[in-house]
């Protein structure tokens, strides 16, 4: 069973671009026409396109293609802000809001024509939000899974809660969590294959795959594919195992 995965995007449409055309180049060296791209979530924030990200995705779905997209906490807090320009996501400190540049909301709106958007004037940057971003993009977001269980594999955005099953994990374990997921070694049962937590490059831990390399701050977006359990890369020169004895290497 073959797998194409996309790490989180983070507004990076050319990226993104750059990252079907190797999935289209592995597609066309195995004959593979069927297997879908799962992408991990974080479709927004930081980067200068969310909207031509949220829009390329919408497309290729609508011509027939084979794009599962599993929701992220940054596409959550986006949904949350176009309801309330006073939303604060759960999993967020209190201290932050999503329009801060430290998250990115703010490059978010600024995509979709959004004059200045400003964490000291949310209510400002609503009012311009409400009539600039299409309801079908919030109507997407808000409607993407939690995660998809396919194979040997669990794809999902964040991770999981250790010990639970996927039916008692809450969305905001999906979403949001860190390290209690981070630092168990415990085999999960599925390959649990997420973002979310940014590294310089994807590193594989036995029991699970981290895929976020970082494309929120301007590192590589990483396409990666995986059959069964293995894992690999897809480079400008096509496949590179990705295994934990591996880790770093791309």
């Amino acid at each position: 069973m073959r797998t194409y995965v996309i790490g989180d995007i983070h507004g990076q449409l050319e990226m993104l671009k750059a990252a079907h055309e190797r999935i289209a180049a592995d597609r066309e060296r195995t004959g593979d026409s069927a297997s879908p791209v799962i992408h991990l979530g974080d479709l927004t924030d930081r980067g200068p396109d969310s909207r031509g990200v949220i829009e390329f995705l919408l497309k290729g779905r609508a011509d027939g293609e084979n794009w599962p997209v599993i929701k992220g906490n940054h596409d959550r807090m986006f949904t949350g802000f176009m309801q309330d320009p006073h939303h604060h996501d759960p999993g967020l400190t209190p201290s932050l809001e999503w329009l801060h540049p430290r998250l990115g909301g703010n490059t978010t709106l600024a995509s979709y024509g959004v004059e200045a958007p400003d964490v000291s004037d949310p209510e400002r940057a609503h009012r311009q939000a409400a009539s600039k971003v299409p309801d079908t993009h919030i109507a997407f977001l808000s409607g993407l899974p939690l995660y998809i269980e396919r194979g040997p594999c669990l794809y999902v955005h964040a991770g999981i809660r250790p010990g639970a099953s996927i039916t008692d994990q809450s969305e905001d374990d999906l979403l949001w969590i860190r390290k209690p997921f981070l630092e168990d070694t415990r085999d999960h049962g599925a390959l649990v294959v997420h973002g979310h937590t940014a590294l310089d490059a994807p590193q594989h831990y036995g029991n699970r795959v981290n895929l976020d390399s970082g494309a929120g701050y301007g590192r590589p977006l990483t396409a990666a594919v995986i059959e069964g359990r293995d894992v690999f890369v897809l480079g400008p020169g096509g496949r590179r195992p990705l295994t934990p004895q591996a880790q770093g290497l791309f």
